[in-house]
């Protein structure tokens, strides 16, 4: 969103809260950047400067404020087709994407050319994928300086960072510094655990996210109440937990300590899994035109859409749910957890397993799979998701939208109703409808509405319609 100096300098002077994110606050006089509603005195008028992104103010010269911590900022919402492709690059790129493959096949992965990308993310943030990269890689190391005990080492590597000789000469050569200089003023000690907060957009209600998140949760490898949301997670090699709950100034994000060197993803992955970018007044607004939704949105403000930390998981746990309740898919579910999970021996009470990786379900097979009590031909499409997962023909990742629906398409077993729940929790696709679900065309009240009109926020309709259909007592 594009945004005109006079409404910056009001929402400087307001420090409101709506504006978090959606620029950088340069104030000349300092040499510091901020975001808008930073606590410190507000700069004068005739010292600021606005940047559409943190690496634009940094490739500017201004260093980040230490007292409002950009690194903490809600992303930006994508409102049109353009900020959409933006806002899914930025959340690949801040997950650690370009790392992993580089941006052609970044590009690629999203459906557009490198040039395209890099015109687009230039338009919207003001810096190049590059540059998004760099300045991510930074914004991470200090998190960790700030909110973790790990050694200067592992955080360089946490970070990005490939050496620990070029993690500090950036740092020196950005923040004026090296990192050893940079840590925190509290001493913290190191244990089994860290938390950091992450700050949503907007007020947030954490309600329909949890009751979502209990219905389907799994015994031993998700725990999930009116307070919090926790879960057995692998991430690479690492087989740790992580915790979710609300803190005084946004979610509170607790990881085992053995987690801390994938922080980066993580973060991105959770902020995506709880929809804490999302503009809830901008798609409210648009629900409330459709009269079916207009007393949910008014009775409920701000549901939203609850993603994924797994995307694979997610799949197979959709195809498990073909045609079947959340109870029956959830039984299945755990009948898989149970013979194809890796155990962890040092989790919170009843979090001991995790859900099974591509790796272990590739290699089991499809005769082995449907031991479960499902069908063959299912479990022919599990193992084709798994296969195809396991061989890297699967992208899953949160804003690998067209590239995932289009590698779901060539898995024979994947229809409509599975592409579009994938794409509505994984790839986090805000206009994903799945217009065949039994309870959506309950809830309705008639077949083959596909809500047109409400594009692009379809898949923010089919929550709220799914919830309204739960609290009837009809299971979903």
């Amino acid at each position: 969103m594009m945004l005109d100096a006079d409404t910056c300098h009001a929402a400087c002077d307001a420090k409101d809260r709506r504006f978090d994110g959606r620029f950088y606050v340069g104030v000349k006089s300092t040499g510091i950047y901020c975001r808008c509603i930073c606590p410190a005195r507000t700069p004068k008028r005739i010292n600021r400067t606005f940047w559409p992104s943190a690496a634009a103010a940094e490739g500017a010269g201004f260093r980040p404020c230490l007292l409002c911590r950009p690194e903490r900022a809600p992303g930006l919402a994508p409102i049109d087709a353009p900020a959409r492709l933006a806002a899914a690059a930025y959340a690949r790129i801040e997950a650690g994407s370009l790392e992993e493959q580089g941006l052609e096949a970044l590009a690629d992965e999203l459906g557009v050319t490198s040039r395209h990308l890099r015109r687009v993310m230039n338009a919207q943030f003001g810096a190049s994928p590059i540059e998004i990269a760099q300045t991510g890689r930074l914004l991470a190391a200090r998190r960790l300086l700030n909110e973790t005990a790990l050694s200067i080492t592992e955080i360089a590597f946490a970070s990005g960072f490939r050496s620990l000789r070029r993690f500090n000469a950036t740092m020196k050569d950005r923040y004026g510094a090296p990192p050893s200089k940079m840590r925190g003023r509290k001493a913290l000690a190191r244990g089994d655990t860290f938390t950091v907060s992450l700050s949503p957009r907007g007020d947030y209600n954490i309600a329909p996210m949890l009751d979502f998140l209990a219905k389907r949760a799994l015994p031993g490898v998700e725990a999930a109440n009116d307070r919090s949301y926790a879960r057995v997670l692998k991430w690479g090699d690492a087989l740790g937990w992580l915790d979710v709950r609300m803190g005084p100034k946004g979610l509170m994000l607790t990881l085992s300590e053995n987690l801390a060197p994938h922080l980066r993803p993580l973060v991105a992955n959770v902020r995506g899994a709880f929809d804490l970018d999302a503009e809830m007044t901008t798609v409210d607004a648009h629900l409330s035109t459709d009269r079916s939704l207009t007393k949910d949105v008014k009775r409920e403000p701000g549901v939203r859409v609850p993603g994924a930390l797994d995307g694979f998981e997610t799949a197979i746990r959709a195809v498990l749910g073909q045609q079947v309740t959340v109870q029956g898919a959830r039984t299945l579910t755990e009948r898989l957890v149970a013979k194809y999970g890796a155990p962890l021996e040092r989790g919170p009470d009843g979090l001991d397993r995790a859900f099974p990786d591509a790796a272990a379900l590739a290699n089991a097979g499809p005769a082995a799979i449907a031991k479960i009590g499902l069908p063959m031909k299912r479990a022919e499409t599990l193992h084709r998701l798994a296969v195809a997962s396991n061989d890297g023909k699967l992208p899953l990742a949160r804003g690998a939208i067209a590239a995932g629906r289009s590698a779901l398409a060539q898995i024979p077993g994947i229809g409509p109703w599975t592409i579009e729940y994938i794409a509505m929790r994984a790839l986090g696709d805000p206009d994903a409808y799945p217009a065949t679900d039994i309870a959506l065309i309950n809830a309705l009240g008639r077949k083959g509405e596909t809500l047109e009109h409400l594009k692009p926020w379809r898949a923010y309709a089919a929550i709220r319609l799914w919830r309204r259909v739960a609290k009837k007592g009809i299971q979903t």
